[in-house]
């Protein structure tokens, strides 16, 4: 990980930003004193997850639609 100060951000924000998007982790520092830990983000995925990734892993119960009983019913309305 390299060390800069916030005077070094101040004076070239631009490669300061070039620096972090090409991987560099960076922590800032101000009066020597660190400050700040700057990573990149990972990158998002470019494409869709694909359809059916669990097909095969669980059921839907058949009752999955019925009307829940009474004593569930009164907890959500605080009864």
């Amino acid at each position: 990980m390299s060390t800069i100060s916030v005077e070094e951000i101040n004076r070239d924000p631009r490669d300061f930003l070039r620096r972090i998007e090409a991987g560099e982790e960076m922590l800032v520092t101000r009066n020597e004193r660190p400050l700040a830990e700057v990573r990149p983000l990972s990158q998002a995925r470019p494409d869709p997850r694909p359809y059916g990734l669990a097909a095969g892993q669980f059921a839907v119960p058949t009752d999955f639609d019925a009307p829940l009983p009474e004593n569930i019913l009164a907890e959500f309305e605080g009864k």
